[in-house]
């Protein structure tokens, strides 16, 4: 019996193993009762039979044998001398089954056939994708590393599907090398051009929230919610978390024992700070937590002009101001009012400065400690002092020394 190798003759059908295999043959009998439109007027009499499996194909014509010279309809009957050229034995009355040589239809129509099919399950696959991504969207994924470029990186999940982790949504220390295996979470899906572009985040707050899920069976559980997340990727995370239960205190379960629990995700976001504070509907409270690591004297509030001026004590508004701003500027975003912070007693706006520890993953420990002992606590401590007098006082070469007063020095330049 003549017959048709589909995975042989349209590479696009062994392609697409994320589609379903009843779908996949519908899409094939599809085309070919097409093609039978074409040829015979009709598809009525004709079966198409797919077997998935093996990517074979059968065309199949009935027609009812009838006596010579009473064929009504050529489609639908065959006169009784022609069957029995195909087979003797035949009767009237009987009807008749004879395969379709796929290659009778002529190279063109197989061609058109082809480029038919492969369109259809493109398509199809397209729309699989869509769907699928579309369902998972805020969702974490695990996907392999294909390809490093400078924007972006392409990635290729379990189905061998591509997806898209552009620069903007990586964290800034993230470094990745082929076949590594990253998690992140599912953006949104563009179209470029009519073909699904699956965007993937690590920046997003929704993947801080998704990890936390993970990693707090009490917030998977519903006992816990977070009610905001605001991040600078990579440098401090502030999340308000409230607890349905009495019972729970939200920040130490959001924490774990020792930390245990937060860990692991300051890890997964390459050492970002996270602060976990209860949130709270009474704003001078709700600001108050939000400025940790600080500790505020007093606050003024307008409601209506959303702004809060807050008192702190000089060695506590550096901590409030962190480095580069950070700390405040995601106060703001999570109380949704704009703090301006000043000295205790004091009319004058703190002159910004920075605390020695937000400078931990440039500067030594042990070079920390040592300038807290002589009283430097900050930037601007340490560059008051002349580079003789901190080699007077420290045990610190002249040429750390310098080192030193270049990081700080450059941290201002740049503010």
């Amino acid at each position: 019996m003549a017959s048709i190798n589909l995975i042989e003759a349209f590479q696009e059908f062994k392609d697409a193993e994320n589609i379903d295999r009843p779908t996949l043959m519908k899409v094939v009998e599809d085309v070919f009762k097409t093609l039978l439109r074409k040829k015979f007027t009709s598809d009525e009499n004709f079966d198409v039979i797919v077997n998935a499996e093996k990517g074979d194909l059968e065309i199949i014509r009935r027609r009812m044998i009838v006596e010579d010279g009473e064929v009504m309809d050529p489609l639908a009957e065959i006169a009784y001398s022609d069957a029995t050229k195909i087979e003797p034995d035949f009767e009237v009355g009987e009807e008749l089954y004879e395969e379709v040589n796929i290659f009778d239809f002529g190279r063109r129509a197989i061609l058109a056939a082809k480029q038919t099919l492969a369109s259809r399950i493109s398509d199809l696959k397209k729309n699989v994708l869509v769907k699928k991504y579309g369902e998972r969207i805020g969702e974490i994924i695990s996907a392999e590393v294909y390809q490093v470029w400078k924007k972006e990186v392409l990635l290729l999940d379990e189905d061998g599907s591509e997806l898209i982790l552009p620069k903007s949504e990586q964290i800034p220390s993230d470094f990745f090398k082929k076949g590594e295996s990253i998690r992140a979470v599912v953006e949104r899906v563009d179209l470029k051009n009519n073909t699904p572009v699956i965007i993937l985040s690590r920046t997003s707050p929704k993947f801080l929230a998704k990890l936390l899920e993970i990693e707090v069976p009490e917030i998977f559980d519903g006992l816990i919610v977070v009610r905001k997340i605001v991040r600078d990727p990579g440098e401090r995370a502030k999340v308000a978390v409230e607890s349905f239960d009495d019972r729970i205190d939200p920040v130490g379960a959001c924490v774990g024992m020792k930390g245990s629990r937060i860990h692991g995700i300051v890890r997964e976001l390459k050492n970002e700070n996270i602060d976990v504070i209860n949130w709270t509907n009474n704003i001078n409270l709700l600001i108050q937590r939000s400025l940790t690591p600080a500790k505020i004297t007093s606050m003024d509030i307008d409601q209506e002009t959303k702004h809060a001026s807050v008192y702190l004590k000089p060695d506590q508004v550096s901590l409030a101001i962190g480095r580069r701003g950070v700390n405040i500027k995601l106060a703001c975003e999570l109380t949704g009012f704009e703090i301006d912070v000043y000295r205790d007693n004091e009319g004058d706006v703190e002159e910004f400065d920075i605390d020695l520890e937000e400078f931990s993953d440039e500067i030594e420990a042990w070079i920390i400690d040592e300038l807290k002992r002589i009283g430097c606590d900050t930037a601007r401590s340490v560059l008051e002092l002349t580079p003789e007098e901190l080699e007077r006082r420290t045990d610190l070469e002249k040429e750390t020394i310098e080192e030193i007063r270049g990081v700080l020095k450059h941290e201002f330049e740049k503010e």
